[in-house]
């Protein structure tokens, strides 16, 4: 296959040349004609040949663009909401080695479950009647929906499974709810710092975000108030437990002063918990306490278990739901009904469960040799986070995160500055680290001269 898009690519095989007989290349290469049948099997089924029956295969007659090499990243892209996912999901030039990536949102690969999700795959593959090929039902495969109900009730949630809506993860569970419940021009309160992909999707939705100011203990109740009185928003989008990026943790006693500022001024309360199998000790769930009536909430198993897995539920009251789900069936028809048979059996076997024990474990160690070797170079945490994987921290007075950040991406380091989670653009002596992605000495090594620079 090699050889063939070498030529191809070169020119040397131009659009609409016959390739080489079947026969010939086997003796030029000295491998046998079913392995030259194979490969060029598979490069039609790419596009790059085509078959002529009695005749033989022929190059494509559209050429494809001449490519040296892929795009590396972009050292001078504005530094934006979506900044951290493109740097971090980019491959780096050829030769530059891996890219070390303290600033991303996820766990590292060598942290998942790999060998318990080949297992299970291969028992969905075996089983009869597994719906390998089929659409799901509307709200998503019912066992699973079944068991995230038990799991909810375990944090206080009392949601039925019909209350319960799959989704592909996390973000298409908030990109319904915004095409729900949001107008163009609608205005939306939002922490701030908050998750930066909260602010790429509202965006994208034409809504008006307005930051509230985030404390330790939850927002900044009095600010909430007066953006609540003057904006008029339609939502309210937040992390109660292991706030992204701060780590913080919603209080009690703001978590109850919160429902009551949403009913008197009408707002939903959108709740992302998808950290919340990270936490040792829950934290109060505005969920819990407002018994799916004005809050909806939003579980995902992206972070825990694999990004590659997309599953994800949104949990609200019986009238939205069914909205959703027809809003659901216009937009995407269905959800990955493999993904979520995947989830059900990883859930029901007790491997997520001892997975998830021993992540808990490795995180608290990890957060607290990253804070260690944050403070060794001045840099200062904002809160002492009770579990998950991030660090919000402080560069010492007179240093700019994302002058910093671009320094460090020139190394292949991939930080997170702050005025990237922060609709204010207030942020800007914070980088977020994921703790579990911070266990290399070049992380710091490169920070330091970055910083220093």
């Amino acid at each position: 296959m090699d050889t063939i898009r070498q030529r191809i690519e070169s020119r040397a095989l131009a659009p609409g040349a016959k390739v080489p007989s079947i026969r010939r290349l086997a003796e030029a290469l000295g491998v046998s004609k079913s392995t030259v049948v194979e490969a060029y099997d598979r490069l039609a089924a790419e596009g790059a040949i085509a078959a002529r029956p009695g005749s033989g295969f022929y190059v494509a007659r559209r050429a494809q663009p001449l490519t040296l090499a892929e795009p590396g990243r972009r050292l001078d892209r504005t530094i934006d909401p979506l900044w951290i996912a493109r740097q971090s999901l980019e491959t780096p030039e050829p030769g530059a080695g891996p890219a070390l990536k303290p600033g991303c949102g996820w766990l590292p690969a060598d942290w998942m479950p790999d060998p318990a999700i080949r297992r299970a795959l291969r028992g969905l593959a075996r089983s009869e009647g597994e719906g390998l090929v089929d659409y799901d039902s509307p709200l998503g495969f019912a066992p699973l929906r079944r068991h995230l109900a038990g799991r909810l009730a375990e944090r206080g949630i009392a949601a039925e499974a019909g209350q319960i809506l799959l989704a592909d993860g996390g973000t298409q569970a908030i990109d319904l709810i915004g095409r729900f419940l949001l107008e163009p021009g609608d205005a939306v309160l939002v922490d701030d710092p908050c998750y930066f992909n909260f602010l790429g999707v509202l965006r994208a939705h034409r809504a008006k975000v307005i930051g509230v100011k985030r404390t330790p203990s939850g927002p900044d109740l009095d600010a909430f108030a007066r953006a609540a009185a003057e904006h008029r928003p339609k939502l309210y989008v937040t992390n109660a437990a292991l706030h992204n990026p701060t780590g913080a943790s919603l209080a009690p006693q703001v978590a109850h002063r919160l429902l009551t500022l949403a009913e008197a001024h009408d707002l939903v309360v959108v709740e992302d918990d998808i950290f919340a199998d990270f936490e040792s000790e829950p934290s109060p769930r505005l969920a819990a306490l407002d018994g799916l009536q004005r809050v909806i909430h939003i579980g995902s198993f992206s972070k825990t278990l694999s990004a590659a897995v997309r599953c994800g539920f949104i949990a609200a009251r019986p009238d939205w739901v069914e909205g959703l789900t027809d809003l659901k069936l216009a937009t995407s028809f269905s959800n990955g009904a493999l993904a979520a048979r995947l989830v059900h059996r990883l859930l029901t076997d007790g491997s997520y469960r001892r997975h998830v024990e021993g992540v808990r474990g490795r995180l608290a160690r990890a957060m607290g040799e990253t804070a260690r070797r944050l403070g060794a170079l001045g840099l200062m945490p904002w809160v002492e986070p009770r579990g998950g994987m991030f660090l919000w921290a402080a560069l010492p007075d007179g240093l700019d995160s994302a002058e910093v950040a671009r320094r460090a991406l020139a190394r292949d380091v991939v930080l997170a500055p702050g005025d990237v989670f922060s609709p204010s653009r207030g942020a800007g002596r914070y980088l977020r680290f994921n703790v579990a992605q911070s266990a290399s000495p070049r992380v710091f090594a490169v920070l330091e001269e970055a910083m220093r620079a």
